[in-house]
Protein backbone atom coordinates (compact mmCIF):
# COMPACT_ATOMS: atom_id res chain seq x y z
CA UNK A 1 0.00 0.00 0.00
CA UNK A 2 2.59 2.37 0.89
CA UNK A 3 4.58 1.92 -2.39
CA UNK A 4 1.07 2.93 -4.16
CA UNK A 5 0.68 5.67 -2.57
CA UNK A 6 4.15 6.45 -3.07
CA UNK A 7 3.51 5.58 -6.65
CA UNK A 8 0.45 8.16 -7.04
CA UNK A 9 2.45 10.98 -4.92
CA UNK A 10 5.36 10.71 -7.58
CA UNK A 11 2.29 10.53 -10.52
CA UNK A 12 0.83 13.69 -9.25
CA UNK A 13 4.30 15.77 -8.72
CA UNK A 14 4.59 14.49 -12.43
CA UNK A 15 1.18 15.92 -13.85
CA UNK A 16 1.84 19.20 -11.78
CA UNK A 17 5.06 19.78 -13.66
CA UNK A 18 3.83 18.60 -16.66
CA UNK A 19 0.72 20.92 -16.47
CA UNK A 20 3.00 24.18 -15.50
CA UNK A 21 5.05 23.66 -18.29
CA UNK A 22 2.09 23.58 -20.63
CA UNK A 23 0.87 26.50 -19.15
CA UNK A 24 4.21 28.61 -19.55
CA UNK A 25 4.04 27.95 -23.08
CA UNK A 26 0.24 29.33 -23.66
CA UNK A 27 0.62 32.61 -24.63
CA UNK A 28 -1.06 35.53 -22.08
CA UNK A 29 -1.38 39.18 -22.77
CA UNK A 30 1.85 41.20 -21.91
CA UNK A 31 1.11 44.63 -19.28
CA UNK A 32 2.51 46.43 -16.63
CA UNK A 33 2.72 45.70 -12.88
CA UNK A 34 1.72 48.91 -11.17
CA UNK A 35 1.69 47.43 -7.65
CA UNK A 36 2.12 43.93 -6.69
CA UNK A 37 1.04 43.43 -3.21
CA UNK A 38 0.66 39.51 -2.23
CA UNK A 39 -2.43 38.46 -5.25
CA UNK A 40 -3.04 41.80 -5.53
CA UNK A 41 -1.86 43.78 -8.70
CA UNK A 42 -2.64 46.69 -10.25
CA UNK A 43 -1.91 46.55 -14.34
CA UNK A 44 -1.66 48.69 -17.02
CA UNK A 45 -2.62 46.70 -20.13
CA UNK A 46 -2.28 47.73 -23.68
CA UNK A 47 -4.58 47.68 -26.64
CA UNK A 48 -6.02 43.71 -26.96
CA UNK A 49 -7.20 42.32 -30.11
CA UNK A 50 -10.68 39.95 -28.97
CA UNK A 51 -12.86 37.59 -30.21
CA UNK A 52 -16.47 37.70 -27.96
CA UNK A 53 -19.66 36.56 -28.11
CA UNK A 54 -22.80 37.13 -25.63
CA UNK A 55 -24.40 34.31 -23.64
CA UNK A 56 -27.42 34.74 -21.53
CA UNK A 57 -27.82 32.73 -18.36
CA UNK A 58 -26.46 32.65 -14.99
CA UNK A 59 -22.21 33.15 -14.44
CA UNK A 60 -21.37 29.29 -15.25
CA UNK A 61 -23.55 28.16 -18.21
CA UNK A 62 -23.04 31.80 -19.75
CA UNK A 63 -19.62 30.89 -19.90
CA UNK A 64 -19.47 27.08 -21.19
CA UNK A 65 -22.02 28.43 -24.09
CA UNK A 66 -19.79 31.12 -24.67
CA UNK A 67 -16.88 29.03 -25.09
CA UNK A 68 -17.67 26.75 -27.99
CA UNK A 69 -18.16 29.27 -30.55
CA UNK A 70 -14.83 30.84 -29.69
CA UNK A 71 -12.71 27.59 -29.62
CA UNK A 72 -14.69 26.99 -33.20
CA UNK A 73 -13.30 30.05 -34.01
CA UNK A 74 -9.36 30.18 -33.42
CA UNK A 75 -9.38 26.09 -34.27
CA UNK A 76 -11.20 27.00 -37.71
CA UNK A 77 -14.08 25.17 -37.27
CA UNK A 78 -16.36 27.41 -38.40
CA UNK A 79 -14.53 29.30 -41.05
CA UNK A 80 -11.82 28.96 -43.75
CA UNK A 81 -7.88 29.93 -42.95
CA UNK A 82 -5.17 28.74 -40.50
CA UNK A 83 -6.51 27.97 -36.67
CA UNK A 84 -4.96 30.74 -34.17
CA UNK A 85 -2.61 29.96 -30.79
CA UNK A 86 -4.86 29.28 -27.80
CA UNK A 87 -4.12 32.39 -25.29
CA UNK A 88 -5.23 32.53 -21.54
CA UNK A 89 -7.07 33.60 -20.00
CA UNK A 90 -10.83 33.05 -21.20
CA UNK A 91 -12.30 36.19 -19.67
CA UNK A 92 -16.35 36.85 -19.05
CA UNK A 93 -18.02 40.01 -18.03
CA UNK A 94 -21.21 41.00 -17.09
CA UNK A 95 -22.88 43.05 -20.17
CA UNK A 96 -23.57 46.77 -19.14
CA UNK A 97 -26.37 49.28 -20.96
CA UNK A 98 -25.71 53.00 -21.27
CA UNK A 99 -28.24 54.63 -19.10
CA UNK A 100 -28.67 58.55 -19.88
CA UNK A 101 -28.25 62.05 -18.30
CA UNK A 102 -25.85 61.20 -16.44
CA UNK A 103 -23.91 58.79 -18.48
CA UNK A 104 -23.49 55.70 -16.63
CA UNK A 105 -22.97 51.99 -16.95
CA UNK A 106 -25.11 48.95 -15.35
CA UNK A 107 -25.35 45.60 -15.38
CA UNK A 108 -27.56 44.40 -18.63
CA UNK A 109 -31.21 43.06 -16.53
CA UNK A 110 -31.42 40.32 -18.42
CA UNK A 111 -28.33 38.61 -17.60
CA UNK A 112 -26.51 38.73 -20.79
CA UNK A 113 -22.25 37.87 -20.62
CA UNK A 114 -19.33 38.81 -22.72
CA UNK A 115 -17.31 35.85 -22.75
CA UNK A 116 -13.93 36.67 -24.32
CA UNK A 117 -10.63 35.13 -25.97
CA UNK A 118 -7.98 37.68 -26.08
CA UNK A 119 -5.66 36.99 -29.52
CA UNK A 120 -2.39 36.07 -29.68
CA UNK A 121 -0.07 40.22 -30.08
CA UNK A 122 0.88 39.10 -33.77
CA UNK A 123 -2.29 39.60 -34.95
CA UNK A 124 -4.08 43.22 -35.81
CA UNK A 125 -8.35 43.48 -37.14
CA UNK A 126 -6.59 43.32 -40.52
CA UNK A 127 -4.79 40.12 -40.17
CA UNK A 128 -6.99 38.40 -37.88
CA UNK A 129 -9.00 35.68 -39.91
CA UNK A 130 -12.61 36.59 -40.64
CA UNK A 131 -15.51 34.73 -38.51
CA UNK A 132 -17.82 33.27 -40.80
CA UNK A 133 -20.65 33.78 -38.53
CA UNK A 134 -21.76 37.61 -36.60
CA UNK A 135 -21.94 35.66 -33.78
CA UNK A 136 -18.30 36.00 -33.18
CA UNK A 137 -17.40 39.68 -33.21
CA UNK A 138 -13.52 40.58 -33.81
CA UNK A 139 -12.70 43.91 -31.84
CA UNK A 140 -10.12 46.02 -30.10
CA UNK A 141 -9.99 46.45 -27.09
CA UNK A 142 -8.62 50.42 -25.83
CA UNK A 143 -4.99 50.44 -23.43
CA UNK A 144 -6.94 49.75 -19.67
CA UNK A 145 -5.59 50.01 -16.34
CA UNK A 146 -6.75 46.69 -14.01
CA UNK A 147 -6.49 45.66 -10.60
CA UNK A 148 -6.48 42.51 -9.98
CA UNK A 149 -6.77 39.26 -7.45
CA UNK A 150 -5.90 36.04 -8.02
CA UNK A 151 -6.16 32.75 -6.71
CA UNK A 152 -6.46 29.40 -7.17
CA UNK A 153 -8.96 26.45 -7.08
CA UNK A 154 -12.78 26.17 -8.91
CA UNK A 155 -14.33 28.94 -9.44
CA UNK A 156 -17.69 29.23 -7.97
CA UNK A 157 -20.30 31.80 -7.49
CA UNK A 158 -19.56 31.66 -3.59
CA UNK A 159 -15.85 32.06 -4.37
CA UNK A 160 -15.66 34.66 -6.65
CA UNK A 161 -18.19 36.86 -4.89
CA UNK A 162 -15.75 36.97 -1.87
CA UNK A 163 -12.77 37.56 -4.03
CA UNK A 164 -14.45 40.72 -5.39
CA UNK A 165 -15.71 41.88 -1.99
CA UNK A 166 -11.83 41.66 -0.93
CA UNK A 167 -10.11 43.18 -4.04
CA UNK A 168 -13.16 46.07 -2.97
CA UNK A 169 -11.94 46.65 0.03
CA UNK A 170 -8.14 46.32 -1.04
CA UNK A 171 -8.60 49.09 -3.38
CA UNK A 172 -10.72 51.51 -0.80
CA UNK A 173 -7.90 51.41 1.59
CA UNK A 174 -5.59 53.06 -1.77
CA UNK A 175 -8.13 55.49 -2.83
CA UNK A 176 -8.32 53.68 -5.89
CA UNK A 177 -11.44 54.39 -7.77
CA UNK A 178 -13.41 51.29 -9.14
CA UNK A 179 -14.48 51.90 -12.35
CA UNK A 180 -17.93 49.75 -13.77
CA UNK A 181 -18.27 45.99 -13.39
CA UNK A 182 -15.71 43.49 -12.75
CA UNK A 183 -14.35 40.62 -15.20
CA UNK A 184 -13.44 37.36 -14.33
CA UNK A 185 -10.45 35.37 -15.56
CA UNK A 186 -10.03 32.12 -15.87
CA UNK A 187 -6.43 30.80 -17.21
CA UNK A 188 -7.18 26.60 -17.11
CA UNK A 189 -9.37 24.41 -18.70
CA UNK A 190 -11.97 22.02 -16.57
CA UNK A 191 -10.10 19.47 -16.64
CA UNK A 192 -7.30 20.92 -14.82
CA UNK A 193 -7.15 20.05 -10.69
CA UNK A 194 -8.48 22.46 -8.33
CA UNK A 195 -5.44 23.21 -6.68
CA UNK A 196 -3.70 24.04 -10.25
CA UNK A 197 -6.13 26.39 -11.27
CA UNK A 198 -5.76 30.00 -11.75
CA UNK A 199 -8.45 32.84 -11.40
CA UNK A 200 -8.64 36.21 -10.95
CA UNK A 201 -11.44 39.03 -10.67
CA UNK A 202 -10.71 42.35 -12.02
CA UNK A 203 -11.98 45.86 -12.14
CA UNK A 204 -11.13 48.30 -14.33
CA UNK A 205 -10.07 51.26 -11.78
CA UNK A 206 -8.67 54.93 -11.74
CA UNK A 207 -5.98 56.39 -9.11
CA UNK A 208 -5.10 59.04 -7.48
Amino acid sequence: MLIGLAIIGALAVVAAGAWAYVMSNVKQPSYVSLTLDGAFEVRDYPALLVAEVTRRGDRNSALRAGFSPLASYIFAKNRSGDSISMTAPVTQTRETIAMTSPVIQTPSPDGSWLVRFIMPEKYTLETLPRAESDDVRLLLVPPTRRAAIRFSGVATDESIAAKEKTLREWLATRNIVVVGVPTYAYYNDPFTPGPLRRNEVLFDVTMP
